[in-house]
């Protein structure tokens, strides 16, 4: 395959190796990348010469920030409801292949790692994070919410922790990453193209990744777990906001600050998703996104908040309802709700 296609996928030894090739666009995942890696694991699942899936990003910068969001507003916007919404449809149909892969699927996870990129990082055995690792889930800043097994990921987290990350869209290292079990192994950036080629040469994958361990490292957001814990446990997003406003901390005070600049509808979205996703199987969880997007689409928010971060830049959406007291509890529910053409994963 040429080196300007978008996503490389070869094999190499022992190794099925998939390569995110959009650095200029931080490895955003397009609707075509998203079918050539699913081609790509499809074939390599019945290889017997293939033992283990590898996936980078290339670049410096990113793993992958996320999918192709702007062209997805574009598609929306001229009308093209039902192209966006294959797109989210190949895109959950392999984040499910990805967590039901029957060979070892490691991703080399070194910088940005956001939304779509989390899809096809999280959902497999092994997340190998070299020091520039960055992790969020942004889309209540854009009028979205955390999909690509979000739905299913998040609410497993510690101490509340994905409900904290849903509903702030807030950075983490790879300390916190370690510590919440987002990254299963830490490696220096410098180590990494040496584990890659001991992994194509057919080395054991355990002990590979034990040869280049990354020592323990501090977990910042950890340190406020308790923190997190109790106003994250709160079941509405007015308790939410209630309690971060008592708390009095600065913690609390820099996340209800941030908070304040995000979409009302997105973060009751987010909560909602995240009590429903605690009891969910990852297909279930995944029908349950395709349900949410589906209705997202048909909105508002996303496309204005689109145009405010990613085409005019100036930060200042307009969200419809623009306060969280504007929220209305049944108009949540409704996200929710079965579609007459409901997909089972």
């Amino acid at each position: 395959m040429s080196d300007e296609a978008e996503v490389l996928t070869r094999r190499e030894g022992a190794a099925g190796v998939i390569i995110l090739n959009r650095p200029k666009a931080l490895n955003a995942l397009t609707h075509g990348m998203v079918t050539a890696m699913h081609a790509a694991l499809g074939a390599w699942a019945t290889d017997p010469a293939v033992t283990r899936i590898l996936v980078k990003g290339a670049g410096e910068r990113a793993f992958s920030a996320g999918g192709d969001i702007r062209a997805i507003h574009d598609l929306g916007r001229a009308g093209r409801k039902e192209e966006a919404l294959a797109f989210f449809r190949d895109e959950y149909i392999l984040n499910r292949a990805i967590k039901r892969y029957p060979k070892p699927y490691i991703a080399l996870i070194d910088g940005i790692v956001m939304g779509g990129g989390v899809g096809v990082s999280l959902h497999g055995g092994y997340r190998v994070a070299g020091e520039k690792y960055a992790f969020a889930m942004p889309e209540v800043g854009i009028g979205f919410f955390p999909d690509v097994g979000g739905t299913y990921a998040l609410p497993r987290l510690p101490h509340h922790a994905g409900r904290y990350l849903a509903l702030t869209g807030q950075r983490i290292g790879r300390g916190d990453g370690r510590a919440l079990g987002l990254v299963t192994h830490a490696a220096a950036s410098a180590d990494l193209a040496a584990i890659e080629a001991a992994l194509i040469a057919g080395a054991p994958i355990d002990e590979t990744l034990a040869q280049f361990a990354a020592p323990a490292e501090e977990a910042p957001l950890l340190g406020q777990k308790d923190t997190i814990d109790r106003i994250f446990a709160k079941a509405s997003l007015a308790e939410v906001f209630a309690a971060l406003e008592a708390d009095g901390g600065a913690f609390a005070a820099k996340t209800l600050a941030g908070m304040r600049g995000k979409c009302p509808m997105s973060m009751a979205l987010s909560l909602e998703q995240m009590r429903r996703g605690a009891t969910l199987s990852f297909e279930d969880a995944m029908t349950t996104e395709m349900r949410i997007v589906t209705r997202i689409l048909d909105g508002t928010d996303f496309y204005e908040g689109v145009r405010a971060v990613i085409i005019d830049k100036d930060q200042a959406p307009r969200w419809q309802p623009d306060s969280i007291s504007g929220v209305d509890p049944g108009a949540v529910e409704r996200y929710f709700a079965p579609l007459p053409n409901d997909l089972t994963f």
